[in-house]
């Protein structure tokens, strides 16, 4: 095998310092981003590949780890099935989910949840031995398997451990990705860690940058959600799709004193958490028969109606009623969080409101995760996969992550008997002496996200935000301007914003001229 003997000759030549150099910025597969979709390829691919996997800042800070709920799939269940899963996901999304990546996710949640069981990840059981399965809103049965209310870091954290132990993979922690480009050998990457610029080179690559909240005021997304591997593929002459199907969730912890929001985990509801309004009074019998388990859209839309007839934005979980010894040992990381904030969820009613919480488009990609671009995959956030419709059934996230970076690393597994070892590098321009961004760039662009697309978007400040968005992209693309941290992420923002908004006011002018000419014509 060629390939093999790529290795063959690196031993021979180990010795050789001139050869040390060129290899070590040059690898196989190149994964940017450490959550749970890029550290399961990299668990995935053959370890005769040489993998590098980038991490923003350290390896935890990712969404992943901030998923509570847990991970949905029907494993060793005789009273559910994959098709009754994929028939809740179809209804949560709309109907406009594409049926074979569904039918996928759903038939293959069992192999990933038995993997993720193999490699270690404790997901909570019963006293007889058997899976504890949790109700969330959207899903008929009971299907969804959690470790307490931490699932993704526990995920995550074990994911990082096996990686670890992979003697083919390297893995660099606080590395921007500031630029991508297509060569005739792959891709080279323009990476920024601790203020040195480095060039990595590589057959494949792989695109797990998560998603976009930090576009907002106000979001359940980690730091690093900058949209960065969205930007950057949209760019690269990448097809993205759905960017304008945005999820916000309906209970997110309402700290008026700060921009940060946590999540109030789905699963509170499942376990019998009522909604309530200013007055202290359920509401959602008036809007959905399904009360607090209806899907997470809905439930959002709910509350800005509520909002609107009671004119007040106070809105409360409460899961007083159940037994306090059982809250505390079902939502410990929430409740501890919580108490920190001043109230304490055995008692106290949990002051919430909506806020974006998760990406349904983004990069466009087929069964294998494969982009329009030759060689370049997307998986998990950052991803189009189509599944989730126009809005994501609850816990369907990580195990979309997970199946279809399995079907990716299967992919370039394949292709991988094919490679030589010949990299190119392209010579990125560095900007070493031009001037920082404006201040304060970051901060308009959230505003104008916040105020022109949120949950029901508003019509007159989607068209003008719109037109602001698109004078700070060109901007920040035309203008000469220091490659740091804080460019590359307000380049990403504005970039997200700028096919965010553009899609959805090219939705509405449709949706005008279609109310129009239906009117005009009684």
């Amino acid at each position: 095998m060629i390939y093999l003997n790529k290795y063959i000759l690196f031993a021979l030549y180990k010795n050789n310092p001139l050869k040390e150099v060129i290899d070590m910025n040059n690898f196989d597969v190149i994964i940017a981003g450490s959550g749970v979709a890029g550290l399961y390829a990299a668990l995935n691919m053959s370890q005769d590949l040489k993998i590098l996997v980038l991490s923003k800042r350290e390896l935890t800070l990712c969404n992943s780890s901030l998923a509570q709920g847990g991970i949905a799939g029907v494993y060793n269940n005789p009273s559910d099935s994959a098709k009754e899963h994929m028939e809740d996901t179809f209804v949560a999304g709309g109907f406009e989910n594409d049926p074979v990546s569904t039918e996928i996710l759903a038939n293959e949640a069992k192999i990933d949840i038995e993997r993720l069981i193999e490699l270690g990840v404790d997901f909570d059981k019963m006293a007889d031995g058997n899976y504890h399965r949790t109700l969330e809103g959207g899903h008929s049965k009971h299907r969804i398997f959690h470790h307490k209310d931490a699932t993704g870091f526990e995920i995550e954290t074990t994911l990082i451990e096996r990686v670890k132990e992979l003697e083919n993979v390297t893995i660099l922690e606080n590395s921007t990705v500031c630029n991508v480009k297509k060569t005739d050998t792959g891709f080279s990457f323009l990476v920024l860690k601790e203020d040195e610029y480095i060039t990595y080179n590589s057959h494949f690559a792989i695109f797990a940058t998560g998603g976009i909240g930090r576009v907002y005021e106000y979001t359940t997304n980690s730091a690093i959600a900058t949209g960065d591997g969205i930007a950057i593929a949209y760019n690269m002459g990448a097809d993205i799709k759905n960017i304008s199907y945005i999820q916000f969730h309906p209970t997110a912890f309402n700290n008026k004193h700060t921009r940060e929001c946590f999540l109030i985990s789905e699963a509170v509801r499942g376990e019998g958490a009522y909604l309530k309004n200013c007055h202290g009074e359920r509401f959602m019998h008036n809007y959905d028969k399904r009360l607090e388990l209806a899907p997470r859209d809905v439930v959002s839309h709910c509350i800005i109606f509520e909002a609107k007839k009671t004119g007040s934005d106070n809105f409360y979980l409460d899961i007083s009623h159940k037994d306090p010894e059982f809250i505390k040992q079902r939502f410990p990381m929430i409740y501890n969080n919580l108490l920190q904030a001043g109230f304490d969820m055995t008692k106290d009613m949990i002051p919430i409101y909506p806020c974006q919480h998760y990406l349904m488009g983004g990069i466009n990609v087929d069964t294998f995760a494969r982009t329009s671009i030759e060689g370049l995959y997307a998986c998990g956030e950052c991803s189009h996969t189509g599944v989730h419709g126009n809005n994501r059934l609850a816990s369907n996230s990580l195990l979309e992550a997970l199946v279809f970076s399995r079907r990716a690393a299967g992919d370039i597994n394949d292709k991988a008997t094919q490679l030589n070892d010949k990299f190119d590098t392209y010579d990125f321009d560095l900007h070493s002496d031009a001037p920082h961004i404006p201040v304060g760039v970051r901060r308009e662009i959230r505003k104008i996200m916040q105020t022109a697309y949120f949950v029901i978007p508003d019509i007159k400040n989607l068209f003008s935000g719109f037109e602001r968005i698109k004078e700070i992209k060109n901007m920040l693309d035309t203008g000469n301007f220091k490659i740091d941290r804080d460019y590359v992420e307000a380049k990403s923002l504005a970039t997200v914003a700028y096919i965010v908004l553009e899609e959805a006011a090219k939705i509405a002018s449709e949706n005008v001229e279609l109310t129009t000419n239906n009117s005009g014509g009684k």
